[in-house]
């Protein structure tokens, strides 16, 4: 069993209300690979949650349970106070769980109207409702305080890397979601993309979405998280409150597990090794 030596469970904060998505126990193994073991994971409106861990540790597969791609093995998975069963994307995107993946899921060949309702178009009668899809896509990027975008009947084929990323995301808060999921969303920005789509992170949290960010990088973790948790080895090492720990003690848990008084018993950090 891991013993996380932090004060509090994870997801406990009763200033800022209960979490909107809680993990309790959480298990997935792939044949005799046992990938997470026990995890305790909690989101709540309005924060940004960092997940971190070193390739391997057990983010994607701890994504894709909660995405409904893959099925837990066990474990207890609680949304708005109610225990649900997530078994596809179709079970995910119902309560209102958005992913967006790293290769972002965009066709070049469409503008950005057309890509925000890829496979959710409105319709009146049998045509598209084309007025309605487009002041949609202006409302919420105008919600976002996205001001990158110069025409939403931009083709997508057009923008940067930035704004391409600003657009999934916006893609993901269209359609009233709770929980928004951002895998490694920096990655292969330069240092004015990577602000700028670190700003409408930050946006997303204060816009009353509950946003797990998943990086590598601890600059950008330590600029826009409230929380981190920190997987090892597919178990929850420790889930911090950013401005309790240094960068340093983040990555020794990321590396070890432990850093000092914090993370898993030193017995569980070094069955893993």
């Amino acid at each position: 069993m891991s013993q996380s030596l932090s004060k509090s469970s994870p997801g406990d904060d009763p200033e800022h209300g209960d979490p909107v998505l809680r993990l309790t126990g959480l298990n997935k193994s792939f044949g005799p690979v046992h990938v997470l073991h026990d995890v305790d994971f909690a989101l709540r409106r309005g924060e940004v949650m960092a997940l971190v861990g070193d390739n391997g540790a057990g983010k994607s597969t701890l994504i894709k349970c909660i995405a409904g791609i893959h099925p837990i093995d066990s474990g207890r998975i609680v949304f708005d106070g109610r225990p649900v069963t997530i078994g596809t994307p179709r079970d995910a995107a119902a309560l209102g769980i958005e992913v967006v993946y790293q290769d972002l899921a965009l066709a070049d060949n469409l503008d950005i109207v057309q890509n925000m309702f890829l496979g959710r178009e409105r319709r009146k009668g049998i045509v598209l409702d084309e007025m309605a899809m487009e002041e949609a896509a202006r409302d919420t990027l105008a919600k976002l305080s996205v001001r990158t975008v110069r025409s939403v009947r931009q083709r997508v084929a057009s923008l940067s890397g930035g704004q391409r990323q600003t657009v999934a995301i916006a893609k993901a808060a269209l359609w009233d979601s709770t929980v928004v999921i951002l895998d490694e969303p920096t990655a292969a920005l330069g240092v004015a993309q990577t602000q700028q789509v670190l700003d409408l992170v930050r946006r997303l949290a204060d816009t009353g979405h509950a946003v797990v960010l998943i990086s590598h990088n601890m600059n950008d973790v330590f600029a826009v998280a409230d929380r981190i948790t920190a997987l090892y080895l597919g178990r929850v090492a420790a889930e911090v409150r950013r401005e309790d720990v240094t960068t340093g003690q983040v990555v020794e848990l990321i590396t070890a597990g432990r850093s000092g008084d914090l993370g898993l018993a030193p017995a569980t950090a070094a069955e893993n090794i």
